[in-house]
């Protein structure tokens, strides 16, 4: 048995919590992957984990046995990289997460430049607006624009996007233009269905802090579909500037309460776990980094 294989089929599976994902993400039969893990706590004589036909649990031994992998693990990526990295050109293949608008309006054109630069990474890119799994789907790194990050997220800051209140003419002039954050109590909104739970959006201002109670009138998982509605006169939005800016430059809608900022989102690297990471991972997201200060 390779020992070294075996500890990273193990913290697979234990990242993972199914036999059968691992396997699929190996392209090998689930039996491949069982046998290696029953092979190691055979030689180590202690039970890891145990299964049944719903779920996998790991033992107090096997939850303390993964952290003292995961620490050997990033020494041997570690150790073995450092050796390679500085005289080889980065390859390899990279499973990218993108949220759809952002993806394809901003960061398309400096992954293209990318795809140009580096011929020998492969780039797999899976655009969704949707909070992807990292571990379970095998993605490598995902950009994810958000106000607020989970617990025990890993994440690098790329840059910062800012919220825009935007309304059209035809609205405005139906149902009067908001001088204050305070007034948008008496409009109907349009949410971005992520914060559909939250009653109120937040501004700052040179007074402090505000937050107003809304009325959601409308609520999408697709900030496009909101500025279209904005457009129609429907109500009031708060898209993201890169978002917003098309509607502003037709005419289609203008921006309201310009003296008041909601909290800015951030442009986020997030990853998969905190062990090494791949140096072709890396090399995208200083690129991508790089092309965003630029902007």
């Amino acid at each position: 048995m390779d020992k070294l294989n075996a500890m990273q089929l193990f913290v697979r599976v234990a990242e993972t919590g199914s036999f059968t994902a691992v396997a699929d993400q190996l392209d090998v039969a689930r039996s491949v992957v069982t046998r290696q893990i029953s092979a190691l706590e055979k030689q180590l004589g202690i039970k890891l984990m145990t299964r049944s036909t719903r779920s996998l649990t790991l033992t107090t031994a096997g939850s303390a046995y993964l952290e003292k992998c995961r620490v050997i693990l990033n020494m041997v990526d570690a150790a073995e990289s450092s050796l390679l990295e500085e005289k080889t050109e980065p390859r390899g293949r990279i499973r990218l997460g993108l949220p759809l608008s952002f993806g394809l309006q901003r960061l398309m054109p400096a992954l293209l430049e990318f795809a140009q630069t580096h011929s020998h990474i492969e780039l797999v890119m899976d655009f969704s607006d949707r909070r992807s799994k990292l571990i379970e789907e095998g993605i490598d790194v995902s950009i994810r624009i958000t106000s607020r990050l989970e617990p025990g997220d890993i994440v690098r800051k790329l840059g910062e996007s800012r919220l825009l209140t935007v309304a059209s003419p035809q609205y405005l002039a139906e149902h009067s233009r908001p001088k204050h954050p305070r007034d948008l109590t008496q409009h109907a909104c349009l949410v971005y269905s992520q914060d559909f739970q939250s009653t109120s959006w937040g501004y700052r201002s040179k007074d402090g802090d505000v937050n107003v109670p809304i009325r959601p009138r409308l609520a999408a998982n697709n900030g496009e579909a909101l500025l279209q509605a904005a457009a129609q006169g429907l109500g009031i939005t708060r898209p993201p500037d890169f978002m917003a800016q098309p509607y502003l430059d037709n005419g289609s809608v203008v921006a309201v309460l310009t003296k008041f900022e909601p909290v800015p989102l951030g442009i986020y690297a997030v990853l998969p776990s905190n062990r090494y990471i791949p140096h072709r991972v890396s090399v995208l997201i200083d690129f991508l980094a790089h092309a965003l200060r630029s902007n």
